[in-house]
Formats: C-alpha cells, sequence, structure tokens
C-alpha cells in the first residue's frame, strides 16, 4: 500500500490544501452555522496564507507565507499508464475502487479518495479546461493539446534550498529581482490525495502572469517559489477561499498565489525575464 495513505487525517488535510491551491471558483453551499465554522478556519488557519494581490509582489515586502514541505520520496509515485487506465477513476465505482485499495467505506482514506474524484468530475469553471492526469503520458497529452504539440515545453515547480527545517508557516521577505515568465498560455497541476499519483490540471482562457521569486525566511529558510496570478476573477464564486482571505469579491483585483513544491506550472519554451512587478 502507498506511503501516502499512512495518516489519513494528515492527508485529509492535504486535500483541504490543494483544492484551496486549485482555485476553482466553487459556491460554497453552507448553512449559516458553517459558515461561521468556515470563516473561523479561514482566520485561523495557516495553510491559507498563500494568497495575495498582484501589488504585494514587489521586492522587499514581507509575507507571512505557509509553504509545506513535502519529501518526494513518501509521495505517491505515478503508475504507466496501461496500468492506471485498467482501473476505474470514477465516483460511481467507489465501491470497487475501494476493494481494490482495501479500505473501509467510513475511513479517511476512503473520504479522500471521494473528495478528489469529485473534485476531477466537477464542471469547469467558465473559460476553464481541467483534466485528472492519472499518469505521467495522460497529463503530457493534455498539456500538449494546451499548449501546442509541436512546442518544446517547459515545467516549473518551487524548490526549498534549504533541507533542513521543519518550519512550514513564516515570514518572508521577497529578494532580488522578480522574473517574469513570459507565456502566452499555461497549464498548472496541482497533486491531489489517492493512492498512486493524480493531478488536477487545469488552463483558463483569462490572463495569467507567472512569476518566479526568491525567499528567506526568518530562519533562513531559503525558497525559489513559483507563483501565478489570476488577473480576471470575475467568474470565481463569492465564495471563493481566496476572497475571504483576502477580504475580496470576484472581478474587482487579481488574485495571485503561491505554489508547493509538488505542484507543476507547464509552459511553452521561452525566454524569461528579470522585472519588477510593483
Amino acid at each position: 500500500m502507498s506511503k501516502f495513505f499512512i495518516s489519513g487525517i494528515l492527508f485529509l488535510h492535504l486535500l483541504v490544501i490543494t483544492s484551496f491551491y486549485g482555485i476553482r471558483a466553487r459556491e460554497l453551499v453552507e448553512t449559516e452555522h458553517k459558515d461561521h465554522e468556515h470563516n473561523l478556519m479561514i482566520h485561523m488557519d495557516p495553510s491559507l496564507k498563500v494568497f495575495f494581490t498582484l501589488k504585494d509582489l514587489e521586492v522587499g515586502k514581507k509575507m507571512e507565507i505557509y509553504f509545506p514541505k513535502r519529501d518526494p520520496s513518501t509521495s505517491p509515485k505515478f503508475w504507466p499508464k496501461e496500468k492506471a487506465d485498467s482501473i476505474p477513476f470514477s465516483l460511481n465505482k467507489l465501491q470497487t475502487l475501494l476493494k481494490i485499495f482495501s479500505f473501509s467505506q467510513d475511513s479517511p482514506q476512503a473520504k479522500a479518495m471521494v473528495d478528489t474524484l469529485r473534485e476531477c468530475e466537477s464542471k469547469p469553471i467558465k473559460g476553464e479546461l481541467k483534466f485528472c492526469a492519472t499518469s505521467l503520458e495522460s497529463m503530457l497529452d493534455f498539456t500538449k493539446n494546451i499548449l501546442g504539440s509541436s512546442n518544446d515545453l517547459k515545467v516549473y515547480a518551487t524548490s526549498h534550498e534549504t533541507k533542513s527545517s521543519s518550519v512550514t508557516f513564516q515570514n518572508y521577505p521577497i529578494l532580488e529581482n522578480i522574473i517574469n515568465i513570459s507565456a502566452p498560455k499555461m497549464v498548472a497541476c496541482h497533486s491531489m490525495p489517492y493512492p498512486y499519483a493524480v493531478f488536477y490540471c487545469h488552463s483558463q482562457e483569462s490572463e495569467n502572469r507567472i512569476y518566479r521569486v526568491s525567499l528567506v525566511g526568518d530562519n533562513g529558510d531559503k525558497v525559489e517559489a513559483m507563483v501565478v496570478c489570476h488577473m480576471d476573477t470575475s467568474h470565481w464564486g463569492h465564495s471563493h477561499v481566496s476572497f475571504q482571505v483576502l477580504g475580496l469579491t470576484p472581478g474587482i483585483s487579481s488574485v495571485c498565489h503561491f505554489f508547493p513544491a509538488d505542484n507543476f506550472i507547464w509552459v511553452p519554451k521561452v525566454q524569461v525575464q528579470g522585472v519588477s512587478a510593483i
């Protein structure tokens, strides 16, 4: 069994974080009591400290950021495409899947699988193309379909230059130049909790800007972080978590977010420039 499912509670938390990083504009249909609980979570959960606006992206700016440090050796691996395609990947086949992976119906692992499958089967927002990749081959096929099969591709990911620290939430000032990754299109892929590697990949027609920034934490941790700024949020749901974190409403401002180390940004291979993003 994958090491990924050793701790069910840990990876249910990962599922919450992953959904937030996905920047999907879903309306949250909740009762007044649940809304109150959700708002408390927004203010108390440090893992939501990944959102900001473009005006905050400037050299010298200090931000509180949550950067989960995940050991790639303990993360689930991609299955070969033939193996991944040989079993169902569908919510209506949940009972079959639970038998395959020997998970009980009420286990945290089953809950994580249900949430991942539901997210993968949800409808895209306006102007969004989405796909859940269950193999590296299917991820590349989707990416090439969006970016052009004739283009050379480049992939970007956040990297932690300091490996020893276990601190995940602290102040990080932005150092030196902010690198603008100039690209006409992009595909973002976000890791999802599942017994084997599954990535929620999507592309949006609206304008997105990609940046690479150098950060150093208060304790000396160094991070080369990837940032995506979504310039048009007018089609996002009013209850999107980023609006609640930032106190915004759809369409009035850009929304930017940091990428954790196990998420990827695919773009056509182009030159990059050092720019100030003030």
